[in-house]
């Protein structure tokens, strides 16, 4: 009987690497991902949504090590992918954009409630406000330090209350009043830890970017370049421009300092020598506007008094 069980596992493992294999073969990109509190039910709705457009693959490590090193002898560049391969992993292969199973990925995350013994993932609060317990339950709040008053028969917390810390192990205490106030503070899905795109490895956050932080990113790199080529006075690619209007500056400002000259420099001096007849001929600043009719007003009150004092009178 055992035999026969070894028999179907070893089947079982053939088929997987021969599968892992061909997925090599076919598929450029793979997404690494953290599978820690997910379920069965979840994993099957995930790999639905990524249907025709990945392939979600999980597995022991120690196989999938072994079918890498395997298929390093035609590409050695998934010898990258072996470092990835720790703890409870999956593999997303897939040749669309990466963007697409990030967002099936970000679609596909549960509320959870907080168990005892994990580790929380976020920040918890307690929101201030009305809860659906009864007066007999203040026990759990007193025992964690959260105010508290009785509002028509219900327990009302009066302040925003920090409960669970990042990185901390969720307690029974905790566990039980998040249970009996009904909040699910977590969510669960496949975490992206890692991308392997065509020989390269990158990090999750890579997911993150969008096209204009890439572009910023490389004109801060062409800055950079260009500011180090300046003041090395190595000329290359990114300097080359700025060396060229410096030096063009340099050439001007002696034209305009000496009776040498050139046609751009008979241009730059044609402007200033016409520019007191220009500042002539332009039209009077506003100001200048507003004065004039304060002057016009003026000359109207004077006209109207001088009207008014002829030296006569209605009853004269």
């Amino acid at each position: 009987m055992s035999a026969g069980k070894d028999r179907v596992v070893s089947q079982n493992k053939q088929d997987y690497a021969t599968r892992l294999e061909k997925l090599c073969d076919v598929y450029r990109k793979v997404v690494i991902c953290q599978a820690d509190h997910v379920g069965s039910f979840q994993m099957q709705q995930i790999r639905m949504a990524l249907r025709g457009q990945a392939v979600l693959l999980m597995g022991k490590n120690t196989l999938i090590r072994k079918v890498i090193r395997s298929k390093a002898s035609d590409n050695q560049a998934l010898l990258k992918l072996l470092p990835l391969l720790k703890g409870n992993v999956g593999l997303i292969l897939t040749n669309a954009e990466l963007s697409v199973v990030s967002e099936v990925l970000g679609k596909n995350r549960v509320p959870a409630s907080a168990r005892v013994g994990i580790i929380a993932p976020v920040d918890v609060v307690i929101p201030a406000g009305v809860t659906p317990l009864d007066p007999g339950q203040t026990s759990f709040f007193q025992a964690l330090n959260i105010a508290t008053k009785i509002n028509k028969g219900t327990i009302e917390i009066l302040n925003d209350v920090p409960i669970i810390k990042k990185g901390a192990i969720v307690g029974s205490s905790e566990s039980t009043l998040l249970g009996k106030l009904e909040i699910k503070p977590f969510t669960y899905g496949l975490e992206v830890e890692s991308i392997y795109d065509n020989g390269t490895v990158f990090d999750a956050a890579v997911l993150g970017l969008s096209d204009n932080d890439v572009a910023n990113f490389f004109l801060q790199g062409v800055q950079r370049v260009a500011a180090l080529s300046l003041g090395l006075g190595y000329p290359t690619l990114a300097s080359v421009p700025h060396i060229v209007v410096r030096g063009y500056k340099n050439v001007l400002a002696i034209a305009m300092g000496t009776n040498f000259s050139f046609p751009r420099a008979d241009k730059v001096k044609n402007a200033i020598a016409n520019a007191p007849a220009v500042s002539a001929a332009a039209p009077p600043a506003a100001g200048k506007k507003e004065e004039k009719k304060e002057e016009k007003k003026e000359e109207k009150k004077k006209e109207e008094s001088a009207d008014e004092d002829m030296g006569f009178s209605l009853f004269d």
